[in-house]
């Protein structure tokens, strides 16, 4: 069976430097074959051994490691025991920096770590003034900076519940998730920073409050000094009043699955989900692919590209538990022609750098050769999640970025607020691959019969209880939409979404949303197979490819965003559809081709495939406040030629 080839292989002594290595030896492992099966077979010695190689303090000792191991939605973890996320990711004191965070404005400012745990002790009886409790919710209408980092460890540290979402969310999109859970507090900017622009968030804060009844307070940062503070939002408070009085660092203890973070579905075909994820779950598992998988330690400067509506903002805060210090970047990031986040980590030393693979993409499309204008010693890693990396990336990483990278292409979710196959500092990188399976993850590719599979395509599903599985979703009793969710594909196993194959060296090949496959003629077929081929041609900025209902079947159409001035004349048709059929096979040749100005996507980047469709389909696309360009969806309507042969 043909491999594909590795691209970078990790030095003997980078491996036996790497904690990875290191946990392998103290667990009696050799290799990580070994030590994946191991984690899998004995679960419970394998997170105990974790706690015990992370040093997790638990304030109540617990009692049975894994209860009622044969259901992922009924499993119980670590029965008994006490703990608190906040006080791990506040244990590293002194006053090496906590967080650097630097805006597309050129603003740059430095927290230490004992100037945060000061900041968040502040906050944390501020909270308590505010008659904020254990289970309460806290809201964070917030850019990525401090100010954000500093309200959630403080709403953490009292046991209360954090929720958060980006500030270009219009009135409806705060609504939607905020509406669901009622936080008690409010956290919000007066403005923020886009490309240049200064955006007023204060008419948006002020809808959102008359539509949240439960909203009490409101804490109202300046992010822009040259926008006031002083509006008409009822209840309002000032960040540096709010927080005036000192307080005495302290963690609520709280059981391993209370209630942390409540995440938000796209929410693109209804209201979002709120999916409620717990203190140890969370913390286990981000201790695991930062120490483990990614060999994030002490020395490190971890930054990743996110908004606070996405998961992988929740990800990279964790990374204080192991003693990184953060890089946050808010702002457009094509800011200053493309080259704004590479100035900042050759600035601020970035080891650790983080996006999505559509930046990644652009960043090529725009000619950006980071390692040619940027001197990059410290770096070390490049990350990639949102959708799947295509292998002409990982060439790009290589050659365009720095030659001895781990390149780490990643995936899970929301859903999980972490990975199912990630990266790995002691194995090599395949092109157009995921490194591995994650420690403790019961992954495997079923096909339609339920039948596990390997070198085939099909549907990745977890077999086995994982920590960081939902808590459940809020206001679900009984968990019938929990249920619903993940569970009902394959009785009582995780179906994740995704249309993957496991290769016989134990990467994962992922080929798009298995939602969004396409089906012409009864064959499945990956949109991310034909992305990978169609923008390989310098012409097309993007694409998005959609299954269109036809003559009892279905047919592929497929939109094209063009450079100015390209033409999508039959010249350029024919060119598509030759790399496609060149590289693929004649079923994913589409059979209409339309350029569009635009493609809608969510504000975490995500191109809507299942939105496009409905569109062309003339159904309604339900909470569209979930979309960063919306607007875009009108692209799809009424095509004249989507109606003919």
């Amino acid at each position: 069976m043909h491999s594909n080839p590795i691209i970078w292989q990790p030095s003997p002594e980078r491996v036996r430097s790497s904690a990875m290595h290191r946990f392998m030896e103290a667990t009696g492992h050799g290799n990580y074959g070994s030590l994946y099966r191991w984690s899998i077979d004995d679960s419970r010695a394998f997170w105990e051994s974790l706690c015990a190689f992370c040093e997790v303090e638990f304030t109540t000792t617990p009692g049975a490691t894994l209860a009622r191991p044969d259901n992922i939605m009924d499993a119980g973890w670590f029965d008994g025991a006490e703990l608190n996320y906040a006080a791990h990711l506040l244990r590293h004191g002194g006053d090496r920096a906590a967080i650097v965070f630097c805006g597309e404005d050129g603003t740059r400012r430095e927290i230490s770590r004992d100037e945060l745990r000061e900041c968040v002790a502040g906050v944390a009886a501020a909270l308590r003034g505010a008659g904020v409790v254990k289970g309460d919710r806290v809201g964070g209408f917030l850019p990525n900076c401090p100010e954000a980092v500093v309200a959630m460890l403080a709403t953490a540290s009292i046991g209360a519940i954090w929720s958060s979402c980006s500030p270009d969310f219009g009135i409806n999109g705060v609504v939607d998730r905020f509406g669901q859970i009622g936080p008690k507090v409010l956290f919000a900017v007066n403005g923020y920073y886009y490309g240049g622009k200064t955006c007023d968030t204060r008419p948006t804060i002020e809808g959102v409050v008359a539509a949240v009844e439960a909203i009490d307070t409101v804490v109202m940062i300046p992010f822009v000094p040259d926008l006031a503070l002083d509006t008409s939002i009822e209840n309002a408070v000032a960040w540096d009043r709010f927080a005036a009085a000192p307080g005495a660092l302290s963690f609520e203890a709280v059981a391993f699955d209370h209630p942390l973070f409540i995440m938000y579905s796209s929410g693109t075909t209804g209201a979002p989900k709120c999916i409620v994820h717990g203190h140890g779950g969370t913390l286990l598992q981000h201790l695991k692919e930062h120490v483990l998988h990614t060999d994030i330690g002490e020395p490190d400067r971890l930054f990743y590209f996110t908004t606070c509506g996405w998961m992988m903002w929740n990800w990279l805060v964790s990374g204080l538990a192991s003693g990184a210090t953060l890089v946050l970047f808010d702002g457009a990031p094509f800011f200053h022609d493309g080259r704004i986040l590479w100035q900042m980590a050759r600035a601020e030393n970035v080891t650790v750098f983080g996006a999505s693979a559509k930046y990644l993409s652009a960043l090529e499309k725009a000619g950006v050769r980071p390692k040619d204008e940027f001197d990059l010693p410290a770096l070390r890693a490049v990350l990639s999640t949102g959708s799947v990396l295509a292998p002409e990336s990982f060439d790009y990483v290589y050659e365009a970025i720095g030659d001895d990278l781990q390149l780490s292409s990643i995936s899970g979710g929301t859903d999980i607020i972490s990975c199912f196959v990630l990266g790995n500092p002691v194995l090599p990188v395949r092109r157009g691959e995921v490194q591995c399976r994650g420690l403790g993850m019961a992954v495997e590719i079923w096909n339609d019969a339920g039948e596990p599979v390997i070198g085939e395509r099909g549907e990745l599903v977890c077999t086995r209880p994982f920590p960081s599985a939902p808590v459940g979703f809020w206001n679900d009793p009984g968990g019938a939409r929990y249920r619903s969710a993940y569970f009902e594909r394959f009785a009582g196993i995780w179906a994740h979404g995704d249309f993957a194959e496991l290769t016989e060296e134990g990467g994962i090949i992922i080929y798009g949303r298995s939602d969004a496959v396409l089906n012409p003629g009864g064959v499945r077929i990956g949109t991310a197979e034909i992305y990978r081929q169609v923008e390989k041609l310098d012409e097309v900025i993007e694409s998005i490819a959609i299954g269109q209902d036809w003559k009892d079947d279905v047919r592929v159409v497929l939109f094209v965003v063009l450079r100015d001035g390209v033409a999508l004349d039959d010249e350029m048709r024919q060119r598509i559809r030759s790399v496609i059929r060149d590289n693929t096979t004649p079923r994913h040749v589409p059979a209409k081709i339309v350029a569009v100005p635009d493609i809608p996507r969510t504000k975490s980047g995500k191109i809507v495939e299942l939105a496009v469709r409905s569109v062309v389909h003339g159904e309604a696309v339900r909470n569209t406040e979930a979309l960063a360009n919306a607007e875009a969806l009108a692209h799809f309507a009424g095509i004249a030629e989507l109606q003919t042969d």
